[in-house]
């Protein structure tokens, strides 16, 4: 049985592709820094998981022991300064552990770019990092691929937000660029299929799908297929990809950190320069899927909540990434909390569908324009604001994302605990939780801040007038919801 490795497995492509590499027989083992996301993953006992960073060499080189293929699946590109001496580094590792280990195949996904322009400070660098296994003993497959369309993918949600939002839309000059757009299911096939390609290939191959389009035209592609209106595009002559992605990151729920490298990978034709990939993956009879059919089948699997992987998943950097500890007030810090308990008739059961139902469409149950507010600001400041969403509108697993927390730790039925990705001077915690009481159930609802300096005392201080009605309105709120729905099923 071939052995894989990947890494990135908590991404948007690898939480995708380790399932399919399953499925197709091979034996699994995945590298990842955070091994709590995968808690819920449904295939997370039919892999093997390693812990650490790809900057630690020890670390890498015992994930990589016995592998025949590594897929080589991460990125920085919601990463701040630094990051392409941090992508060189963490590649150079990766190739010395696979070369140290004999691994007989090194799989990369990297971006689609011409080959004659000066390329962006990312694109430039994904470029560096194929070169880096291109350059190492072991035999390297670089797949380099456009603007892939997927229910979840970061440049999905830019098309539909700006389609949806803006009727009439004064452009950047890159919207008449051509690009070769490609459905996330083919490019996972090509990666499962490049664990068995024949031979000792070490070189790049572009894919991209059928279809070459402007980037105006994919706007308008998706317009037909959410049944909207043709959108009127004119392009300017200004707007630097900064200015744009300030623009996009106002319009749409996708931060600056992500709209600015994906920006500027347009600022220039983004097409198949060769298709000698189809000489050792033929493509499927039926054809790789045309763009249209990408957009309608992303917008059924959103629309039917099978969102598998979403780009909401990347790690934001600067956020907070250490847990509550189990006793705060013990853990040698500064807290504040505020604390709210109550009985309800309502089941429990009742009472968790609204917990885990929490965010996104369905809002925050008290004051929405203090949380809009609060959202603003944080995207004002370069955060991620509230504009995030969640992957299923009706349950989380352990790292999912609801707007600006990600969900830290959740005992399904019991407790869901958020950790606040927010700029905000200190950390923040938000748990709510069930339990079984005479008559009906007790909720609890706690709010944990460990303010940093004078600054987040200050933060606290300044925000304590608004948690009367902020957090009393919540628990109110959820528990008001889930009487009613008790009482509906009862009346069944």
């Amino acid at each position: 049985m071939t052995r894989v490795l990947v890494t990135g497995a908590t991404g948007y492509i690898g939480g995708r592709l380790v399932p399919q590499l399953l499925d197709a027989g091979f034996e699994v083992s995945v590298y990842v820094r955070s091994t709590w996301k995968l808690r819920d993953v449904p295939w997370r006992s039919r892999v093997k998981v390693f812990s650490g960073d790809l900057s630690d060499p020890v670390a890498t080189r015992r994930a990589m022991s016995g592998a025949d293929v590594a897929f080589y699946l991460v990125h920085a590109m919601s990463a701040g300064r630094g990051f392409r001496s941090a992508e060189k580094q963490a590649a150079d590792t990766f190739a010395e552990a696979a070369t140290a280990s004999g691994v007989q195949r090194i799989v990369y996904l990297g971006g689609l770019h011409p080959d004659d322009v000066e390329l962006s400070e990312h694109l430039a660098s994904r470029a560096a990092v194929g070169q880096v296994f291109l350059d190492c003993p072991v035999p390297a497959i670089v797949f380099q691929a456009g603007i892939v369309i997927g229910s979840g993918s970061a440049s999905f949600e830019m098309i539909r937000h700006l389609t949806e939002v803006l009727p009439y839309m004064p452009a950047p000059r890159w919207v008449r660029n051509r690009v070769q757009p490609i459905a996330v299911r083919d490019v996972l096939r090509y990666l499962v299929r490049a664990v068995d390609v024949e031979g000792t290939l070490n070189r790049t191959f572009d894919i991209g799908g059928p279809d070459i389009l402007r980037y105006g035209q994919m706007m308008n592609g998706y317009a037909v297929e959410a049944g909207l209106p043709q959108r009127h595009i004119a392009a300017l002559p200004v707007l630097t990809p900064w200015l744009a992605s300030q623009w996009v990151s106002l319009v749409s729920p996708v931060p600056r950190q992500i709209a600015v490298p994906i920006i500027a990978s347009l600022q220039n034709d983004c097409v198949m320069i060769e298709h000698d990939i189809d000489a050792h993956i033929p493509p499927p009879e039926e054809g790789l899927l045309p763009y249209r059919t990408a957009v309608r089948l992303a917008l059924r699997r959103e629309a039917d909540g099978e969102v598998e992987t979403s780009w909401q998943s990347a790690t934001v950097p600067g956020a907070p990434s250490d847990p509550l500890p189990s006793d705060p007030d013990w853990a040698g810090h500064t807290v504040f909390t505020d604390l709210r308990e109550r009985r309800t008739t309502a089941s429990t059961g009742a009472v968790w569908d609204v917990i885990e139902a929490i965010g996104g469409d369905k809002g925050w149950h008290s004051f929405p324009l203090a949380w809009a507010a609060r959202g603003w600001i944080d995207r004002l400041v370069g955060g991620v604001g509230m504009r995030r969403g969640r992957r299923h509108p009706s349950r989380v697993n352990s790292g999912d994302v609801i707007d600006v927390w990600r969900v830290e730790s959740i005992e399904r039925g019991r407790m869901l605990r958020l950790r606040a990705e927010m700029r905000m001077p200190g950390r923040g915690w938000l748990e709510l939780g069930v339990e079984q009481a005479e008559e009906g159930s007790a909720y609890r609802q706690r709010a944990v801040y460990f303010p940093k300096g004078l600054s987040g005392r200050l933060y606290w201080l300044v925000l304590l007038p608004f948690h009367g009605i902020i957090f009393n309105g919540m628990a109110a709120s959820i528990l008001h919801e889930a009487e009613q729905k008790d009482g509906k099923e009862r009346g069944r």
